[in-house]
């Protein structure tokens, strides 16, 4: 028997935010559901209606499942966390004298305007309501949080002309983000 247009509409507003298997999950509870107001005697039509009643608002849901959404939590995590790997690279490359080192202009300029970009990304992730942006969002700042940590371990290492320990203590702490940001990616991937 076909679904009634009602429960197809919901179903197609929630499976166009959440993962394929999220939105599988939430088609059989509502199905199951509906079968069950069927089986009371309720007609299709208004058996449908007390389905979607008892789901709730499909922009309720939604709003939910963007909320518990593993990469809103790892962008907030990494907005946290930036603040204080930004502060030791800023104290290495001043210490370090970074103004000095032979560098182009180009790649003086270009981490910042990447750092730009990922908080963006980040701060997208971290207040969207949408699950699918949420995640992409995420994702994207993420990855590129980790391109730019490695960028600028690299280029120092490159370029300066002996380490100190607050240059190692901003290595080291870009270290662990990396190693933070393809732990959670990981989990971000699978959600």
């Amino acid at each position: 028997m076909p679904e009634p247009r009602l429960i197809r509409d919901y179903l197609a507003t929630l499976s166009v935010q959440l993962p394929a298997s999220v939105a599988g999950e939430l088609a059989d509870g509502l199905t199951e559901t509906y079968e069950s107001y069927r089986q009371q005697g309720l007609a299709p039509d208004r058996a449908a209606e007390f389905a979607v009643a008892e789901f709730g608002e499909p922009q309720l849901i939604l709003a939910e499942f963007a909320s518990v959404n593993p990469a809103r939590r790892t962008a907030r995590r990494l907005l946290v966390i930036g603040p204080a790997v930004g502060a030791c690279w800023a104290a290495a490359l001043i210490t370090s004298r970074a103004w000095t080192w032979p560098i182009p202009p180009v790649a003086r300029i270009l981490p910042g305007l990447i750092l730009i970009a990922v908080v963006a990304l980040l701060v997208t992730a971290a207040f969207s309501t949408r699950y699918r942006l949420a995640a992409r969002a995420g994702t994207a700042g993420c990855a590129g949080i980790t391109v730019l940590d490695t960028v600028m371990i690299t280029s120092v290492m490159l370029a300066i002309p002996s380490l100190t320990w607050v240059v190692l203590a901003a290595m080291a702490a870009s270290t662990t983000r990396i190693a933070f940001s393809a732990r959670t990616l990981r989990a971000v991937l699978a959600g």
